[in-house]
C-alpha cells in the first residue's frame, strides 16, 4: 500500500514538537541550531519550524549496526566547535 501521507504538504513542527519526536529537550535543540550542528530549520516569521522529513534525514546520519561501525555520517554534540575556515582566512 502507498504512503498515507502522498500528495500532502510537508509537516513542519515547532522546537517543542520536533525535540520530542527527536527525544531531545527543547533546550538541547536550540543548542544545535545556535552551533549549526543540528537539523535543517525554517524562520516563517518569527518562529522557528523543523520539516519531518529534515528531522528524519538528519538523524539518519547518526545511523550505525555496531559500535565499530564508521557509520555514513556524524552527527555532532549540541556544542561550539573549531571555527571553519572561510576562503581560505579564518572568521573574526
Amino acid at each position: 500500500m502507498g504512503d498515507p501521507n502522498a500528495g500532502l504538504p510537508p509537516r513542519y513542527l515547532r522546537t517543542a514538537e520536533a525535540a520530542r519526536f527527536l527525544s531531545l529537550s527543547g533546550r538541547t535543540l536550540e543548542k544545535h541550531r545556535t552551533y549549526g550542528t543540528g537539523p535543517a530549520y525554517r524562520k516563517i516569521g518569527g518562529r522557528v519550524v523543523y520539516a519531518l522529513d529534515d528531522l528524519k534525514a538528519w538523524a539518519d546520519r547518526g545511523t550505525k549496526t555496531s559500535t565499530s561501525d564508521p557509520g555514513g555520517g556524524i552527527v555532532l554534540p549540541a556544542k561550539r566547535h573549531a571555527p571553519v575556515p572561510y576562503a581560505g582566512k579564518e572568521r573574526r
